[in-house]
């Protein structure tokens, strides 16, 4: 059968060109979805040519970033229009560099399998929704099919309360946008019309293909003591302007869920469990909730602008769960900073007054992208045990801070898991939690490259460390929008502008090996950047400029061991500048914490230069504060935490024997 490309209409409610997408030459806007968020959805089969042309003739000039990463999509870009191929079923987040938070504007592309259910207004015993705007809240019954049709959207909620055997179908869109207050949290209330798909009591539901918007200050999706659910092929985006209380999907007791091919993006905890939630005064809060169990997230997309991918618990809550298990996840984005504790990919903070018995949960195949924290599991009150974490990878940078263990937790193991995405990186052990077991990853897939400078069109040699056997496949993803096959492969890069456009030379070089077949393979990513000079590679410089009032300077000689190209990486969470022979970065938009949590959140200043073996000025100015950034490992000193990696160095703490000529300065204000 020929490739298929199915187009909707887009309603011209909430039709808007702030985005113009072009399918295989066919043109259309997009759908606003909430505050800065756009998104498309289509069926197809296939290759697709995408063209996406922004509204503003400058919007792509600090570059592009398109998520996942595993794709390995680098688009070309003509002005305010940027192209790539999608192939077959997948569903992307295009934005620019570093826009993750709430306030950035994000263009989702959502490609559907071709829906082959031949379901039309005509077929019986079916509550069908065409094309179009409908207001109404939707009501299931018992035994009801429920089929949003492509280019149908709903303003409303769907209730599936307190009944059986419903299924709700389709590709067409459900928008919610209730009375809830902006400036304070009443979406946790668990009743009709309240979110945009509320369960009470439910069995034997499965939802399919459609997308679930919220708009307002409400949990996106509520579960309570419901069980047998299957959700598919869901896409639920939550935004509001005041980045708060959207979780993605909520188990209030219940479980027996199975969700799978889904994207989330949420404005709070992407994934949150607990067994009630009545309100914050404080004996609701100690009222002992429902046991949740047997939850499977697999082949799925993660993203929030705050919190955590998952949370479980509370400080005052007494729950039992059991037997979580999540694999082939892309985590695009975790919250950054902390709510009284930071965010992480897994939160169970049940500190001080939380308990009950959480145990099997297991993480598999996850690949992190924007993160913040690997876990963080506190609870002084039995128990937390057997928690696995096995082939857990940072696909192009370190978290921002180290994981915790805290409490009356045993049983953690990281098989093959990152702990903070560079070599010598810490877990915090407190609070009589046991340590946990670490075993080496079965596939390491790393590999070296050519040394030296290169330059755009030089054949570069790239070489898998792990052997090559008959069972055993290696594919490269050079970051520049090709890829290849092999256990050692040649290529030479087009340009020096770098994966995400931002003329910075660095290219995002993945390597994914796979060994095996079907249930039983393994699999192992890596990925490196490769800098490629821009120009004439800098070398030392003579100098050091004076300090300014009213900040830390941090001044050093730093010795390159060889030619080659090097990315530099300060974690901070101050206002800061860093410089490499006089060519400077500064850090990003400060992103306060939450919750009382003092200063602002950690985040990663990111510098690439092609380097000449021998000295180079290193200058970083932090503007003094709170730093919530670790003390790198060592004696402490003055030396912030500062990565590297290039020619034959994995990303790691820049060593104090790297270090020469000291001159440190600190004004008085």
């Amino acid at each position: 059968m020929p490739p298929q490309l199915v187009m909707y209409p887009v309603p011209d409610e909430v039709s808007c060109s702030h985005f113009r997408v072009s399918l295989n030459g066919r043109s259309t806007n997009v759908l606003h979805a909430a505050t800065g968020y756009y998104l498309l959805n289509f069926d197809a089969s296939g290759a697709v040519k995408v063209s996406v042309t922004a509204d503003d003739p400058h919007f792509w000039d600090g570059g592009v970033e398109i998520q996942p990463m595993r794709l390995g999509i680098r688009p070309v870009r003509h002005g305010a229009t940027i192209s790539f191929t999608m192939t077959g079923s997948s569903k992307l987040t295009i934005t620019r560099p570093g826009d993750h938070f709430a306030d950035a504007e994000i263009l989702f592309l959502f490609a559907n399998p071709i829906d082959h259910s031949g379901i039309t207004s005509a077929t019986p015993h079916v509550r069908y929704y065409g094309p179009g705007v409908h207001h109404e809240d939707i009501d299931a019954s018992a035994g009801d099919t429920i089929y949003l049709a492509g280019g149908a959207v709903v303003f409303g909620s769907l209730n599936i309360w307190q009944v059986d055997d419903v299924r709700v179908l389709g590709t067409g869109t459900i928008i919610y946008d209730g009375p809830q207050d902006p400036h304070s949290d009443t979406g946790w209330i668990h009743k009709k019309n309240w979110h945009c798909i509320v369960m009470d009591e439910a069995h034997n539901i499965e939802v399919d293909g459609i997308t679930c918007i919220t708009r307002s200050r409400s949990w996106q999706i509520q579960m309570k003591d419901s069980r047998h659910i299957g959700i598919f092929n869901i896409k639920a985006i939550g935004g509001n302007p005041n980045d708060a209380n959207q979780d993605g999907i909520d188990w209030l007791g219940g479980g027996d869920t199975t969700i799978s091919h889904g994207f989330f993006r949420a404005s709070d905890d992407v994934f949150a469990l607990q067994g009630n939630w009545d309100g914050y005064d404080l004996a609701l809060m100690r009222h002992p909730g429902n046991d949740v169990t047997n939850i499977t997230i697999e082949d799925t997309i993660a993203s929030t602008s705050i919190s955590n991918t998952i949370r479980v618990a509370w400080p005052q809550k007494t729950f039992n769960s059991a037997h979580f298990h999540m694999s082939n996840v892309d985590v695009i984005h975790t919250g950054y900073g902390g709510c009284k504790v930071p965010f992480a990919f897994f939160e169970l903070w049940a500190d001080p007054e939380g308990a009950g018995s959480h145990t099997d949960y297991r993480f598999r195949d996850i690949r992190l992208e924007d993160w913040y924290s690997l876990f963080n599991i506190d609870q002084p009150n039995p128990g937390v045990r057997d928690v696995a974490f096995k082939d857990i990878w940072a696909m192009d940078g370190p978290a921002m801070v180290a994981p915790i263990l805290k409490g009356d937790v045993s049983g953690v193991t990281l098989s093959g898991a990152t702990g903070q995405g560079f070599d010598g990186a810490t877990i915090d052990v407190a609070g009589g939690a046991s340590r946990p077991v670490i075993e080496s990853a079965s596939i390491k897939a790393h590999f070296i490259y050519t040394a030296g400078l290169i330059r755009p069109k030089q054949l570069v040699t790239f070489t898998a460390d792990d052997s090559a056997t008959e069972t055993r496949h290696f594919e490269w993803f050079f970051g520049d929008g090709t890829r290849g096959k092999g256990h050692t492969i040649r290529h030479s890069f087009p340009d020096a502008e770098g994966t995400l456009l931002d003329g910075s030379g660095r290219f995002r070089v993945l390597l994914h090996v796979i060994d095996g077949h079907g249930s039983q393979s393994q699999q192992g990513w890596s990925s490196q950047p490769v800098v490629i000079a821009q120009a004439r590679p800098l070398s030392a410089s003579g100098g050091l400029a004076a300090s300014p009032d009213g900040a830390e300077i941090f001044d050093r000689i730093l010795h390159v061991p060889a030619d080659g190209g090097y990315t530099f990486t300060l974690l901070t969470s101050l206002e800061s500048t860093m410089s490499i022979d006089g060519r400077a970065v500064h850090s990003p938009k400060a992103r306060p914490q939450v919750c009382g949590s003092e200063g602002d959140s950690v985040q990663p200043m990111r510098l690439s230069a092609a380097l000449t073996a021998g000295d180079h000025s290193l200058r970083i100015e932090r503007k003094r504060g709170i730093e919530n950034a670790q003390t790198p490992p060592g004696p402490i000193s003055d030396q912030p935490l500062l990565l590297w990696e290039g020619p034959g160095i994995d990303r790691q703490v820049i060593p104090a024997s790297a270090y020469s000529k000291v001159l440190v300065s600190s004004n008085q204000e």
